[in-house]
């Protein structure tokens, strides 16, 4: 082989290695992670803990975890003690067109005793405590340089004149929820935590962000022995592995299994986890999520189209494209959803509409008009699968 065949066998080699690893690269699942406040901004302050110096803990624990894994990239909003804007926040997973964002604070209430983990989504409580969580967050913005200028339409007293009036904001709110969801359960059932749910607030910090969003309140340092808690290694480094996995088992429903996935830890609760469950009561105002969805959630009366799914296929399985989930009801018109027709709606409990477009017993078709969808605008959109008009695994559906 002459010195001109082998600097062409090199070259094409590079060139086809580079492209792999840029192919590669692109395919990343990005999680953005955000420890609450930080620098003169230090959160709540109890019994010698400060939320900014455990948030970034349990952040960096976190993405540590995460990047085990070859095809997730994490990118932090912070990593050190500094002060970012709760807006800048949400700009920087925007930049890096992160998949997800989950920004991580710990609760604080007057009364000690209260104790126990909440998830919230971007959307509308009137629960009065709720409210009072995200006064308490969106609070921050008075810290920052021309806050008044930056956000003159913002009422911090009002906090739902943050909600924008557009159903498509809410187009991440079924991933969110989803997301969310699996935090909290992995609070519950790995670490043995207190679940007080998942619910829709009014956060600065998730209202910019354009992506799935949950912001966790991971404990409250208000309490005690929650806060010692919260304020150890071992806690941190638990909470840290419960969100990690929680991430990850979101990522393998809805975007596929990578080798380097590594398996659900076994389900342990210690001595000191044991000391902080004091009793198990009701949470309020908690969105309903269901994993896999079932008759009793679909609402019986004036049926829509999505609502009767096809049994036309021999097997039953029907596949479906979901284009986003709002708290409002939308006219199934194809000018309201970026000209997409055969759009179908479906009613969850807890207010949500799911909108839905195309059905199919082929999946092949399906991913034609998941492709379809993308380029209409809907680029979170994904497919999900009904057996007999319950919804199934979508890998169960393709096996």
């Amino acid at each position: 082989m002459n010195i001109n065949h082998k600097f062409g066998l090199l070259l094409f080699l590079f060139v086809f290695a580079t492209n792999i690893v840029c192919a590669q690269n692109s395919e990343k699942f990005i999680v953005a992670l955000d420890a609450g406040h930080g620098a003169h901004d230090p959160g709540a302050k109890y019994n010698g803990h400060t939320e900014k110096d455990i948030t970034l803990s349990i952040v960096l624990k976190t993405g540590k975890i995460l990047e085990k894994n070859s095809d997730i990239e994490v990118v932090y909003t912070r990593k050190t003690d500094v002060f970012i804007d709760l807006v800048e926040r949400a700009n920087i997973a925007n930049r890096a067109a992160a998949n997800i964002f989950v920004s991580i604070h710990c609760d604080a209430i007057a009364r000690a005793e209260a104790y126990g983990s909440q998830s919230f989504v971007m959307g509308i409580n009137k629960n009065a405590s709720n409210l009072a969580v995200s006064k308490r967050e969106n609070s921050v913005i008075t810290l920052e340089k021309d806050y008044k200028k930056k956000y003159k339409d913002f009422d911090i007293n009002n906090p739902e004149t943050i909600i924008g009036a557009t159903v498509l904001q809410e187009q991440y709110m079924d991933n969110s929820i989803s997301l969310a969801s699996k935090i909290q359960e992995k609070f519950k059932q790995d670490l043995g935590r207190k679940n007080r749910g998942v619910s829709p607030a009014p956060f600065m910090v998730l209202h910019k962000a354009s992506m799935p969003r949950v912001l966790v309140e991971t404990g409250f340092i208000s309490n005690p022995t929650e806060g010692n808690y919260l304020g150890s290694e071992l806690g941190q480094n638990q909470i840290a592995q419960a969100i990690a996995d929680a991430i990850i088992s979101y990522k393998r429903e809805y975007f596929g299994v990578n080798d380097d996935d590594f398996k659900e830890r076994p389900k342990t609760i210690n001595e000191e986890q044991k000391a902080i469950i004091i009793k198990d009561e009701k949470p309020k105002d908690v969105i309903v999520k269901e994993e896999k969805s079932t008759n009793t959630n679909v609402k019986e009366e004036k049926p829509t189209a999505s609502e009767i799914i096809s049994k036309s296929s021999s097997n039953g399985i029907i596949f479906k494209v979901q284009i986003l989930a709002a708290n409002q009801k939308v006219d199934l018109k194809p000018k309201n959803f970026n000209g997409l027709k055969n759009v179908d709606m479906l009613y969850e409990t807890g207010g949500l509409y799911k909108y839905t477009f195309g059905s199919t017993s082929d999946y092949q078709i399906a991913k034609e008009n998941l492709k379809e969808a993308k380029d209409n605008g809907f680029t979170t959109a994904y497919i999900i699968a009904f057996k007999d008009g319950i919804r199934i695994d979508i890998k169960d559906a393709i096996k």
